[in-house]
């Protein structure tokens, strides 16, 4: 194919994958351009390959594969598949590299690319992802004399049993469990994983649509849970999960239909693993509850805290080989899963919980939790520096300490917040948490009036 005259736009390239709107700066031609730049960059055997359910990932993959092929790397087709799936195949069939076609949460006009070389280890923007950017942009590429080839292959089924291995099938109780998947890649591997389990599935949005008629797969917004909590309550369920698009990401409610935050699912499932391997090291990012380090010491585990973002915190997993890591995001990472995210084995190990504990998930979760969250708020700020410089200098005063690992932690005790920069937007984005709900909207709206009023 001729892409002479195509030009990739290099803001396509986030800190941690390729995202764009389709048909406007991610087309085919650039697809391929950055297969082309990725096989280049990465120099291995081979390649594999998975895509979610958006309506433009056949294209975008087929780009993308064609671009690796042409410049002489073979890619194993793995179709479509959960991102948390494609990690595990490239770890546990020794892929030298894997790529993902997905925009995860983002609505049905985007879609994206994400890539990590051998074990699963992420490629992120200082780790390659530039440099692919850099050679898809320039186009300087270096003719190969013979063509990849291209295999299929199914990896569900292995997958699944993978999943499956972190926990005792047998301890399971027959729960009745509704997941929904937001017409995303969940709706294709539930079924396949509830057959091994004695729970009955209650399914919303299974269908696979790109469109995503129902709602958007982004269960990290709440208007995006509704439909989830409701189903929950009209059934009696004992429990409800949410999965994003690419469905590595889980969300759960209570039996009651309350969403259960990311601290309280790092919570629960750091309950299981140090249980399980005592002692073991934990992680978890920076604007977590504090009730999380709490339990870690309470259990008599190792807590290390880390920035946010998957990059830093996989890392840092693997340097000190943590069990298990928890972000606020819905996120959660496993060692015994080459380090990545999968909210599936996230799922599993609350349903052997309640289980074993035998009690509704709201009173497993409220003896763990000592605080209240205000949640992430974002504020649009005109000059980022200069008001986290303001803010550093009006509240440093009264802070008992200080600390810079990503952005500005003040800890006052009885209450404490984050305020960080975002990558890619003029915003400030402030966690709050406080030891009673009043202190808690008193602060925030103190610390937001700061940060909105000059």
């Amino acid at each position: 194919m001729s892409t002479q005259h195509v030009k990739v736009d290099p803001s396509i390239f986030k800190a941690y994958d390729v995202r764009g709107v389709y048909g406007l700066d991610l087309t085919e031609d650039t697809a391929y351009l950055i297969g082309r730049a990725a096989a280049q960059y990465l120099n291995v055997s081979e390649i594999a390959v998975g895509r979610d359910m958006r309506v433009s990932s056949p294209q975008i993959g087929e780009a993308l594969i064609r671009g690796i092929t042409d410049q002489g790397i073979n890619v194993v087709d793995l179709g479509q598949i959960t991102t948390d799936g494609l990690y595990f195949a490239v770890g546990k069939f020794n892929y030298a590299a894997g790529a993902m076609v997905t925009a995860s949460h983002n609505p049905a006009k985007y879609n994206g690319i994400k890539f990590c070389h051998e074990q699963a280890r992420p490629i992120s923007i200082d780790t390659g992802l530039g440099d692919i950017r850099d050679l898809a942009v320039s186009g300087d590429f270096k003719e190969s004399a013979k063509k990849g080839t291209i295999t299929k292959k199914d990896v569900i089924d292995a997958f699944v049993e993978h999943a499956l291995s972190f926990i005792d099938v047998k301890k399971l109780k027959p729960l009745k469990v509704v997941v929904d998947a937001g017409n995303g890649m969940a709706g294709l591997i539930m079924p396949r994983v509830f057959k091994h389990l004695p729970c009955e599935l209650v399914p919303l949005y299974f269908d696979l649509d790109g469109t995503f008629p129902n709602h958007p797969a982004s269960p990290i917004e709440p208007e995006n849970m509704v439909d989830l909590q409701k189903k929950v309550r009209e059934v009696g369920a004992d429990i409800g999960s949410a999965f994003d698009g690419d469905a590595d990401r889980m969300f759960p409610v209570d039996e009651h239909g309350n969403l259960v935050d990311g601290s309280m699912v790092t919570e629960m499932v750091t309950n299981s693993m140090l249980k399980k391997y005592p002692g073991s090291t934990i992680l978890y990012n920076l604007i977590v509850s504090k009730s999380v380090p709490e339990l870690i010491d309470e259990l008599g585990g190792k807590g290390l805290r880390t920035r946010v973002g998957h990059s830093f915190i996989k890392a840092e997993m693997r340097r000190v080989n943590g069990i298990f890591g928890g972000e606020h995001s819905g996120h959660f990472y496993f060692r015994d899963n080459w380090f990545a995210d999968s909210g599936l084995i996230t799922l599993l190990i609350i349903l052997e919980l309640i289980s074993i504990e035998d009690k509704p998930l709201s009173e497993i979760i409220k003896p763990l939790d000592h605080w209240v969250r205000s949640g992430e708020i974002n504020s649009t700020v005109d000059d980022a520096p200069s008001k986290l410089a303001e803010i550093k200098e009006h509240f440093g005063k009264q802070a008992q300490s200080i600390d810079t690992l990503d952005g500005l932690t003040f800890d006052f005790g009885n209450w404490w917040f984050n305020i960080r920069s975002s990558n890619t937007e003029p915003l400030l984005r402030l966690n709050l948490e406080a030891k009673t709900p009043a202190l808690m909207e008193q602060k925030r709206d103190e610390v937001l009036a700061f940060i909105r009023g000059k």
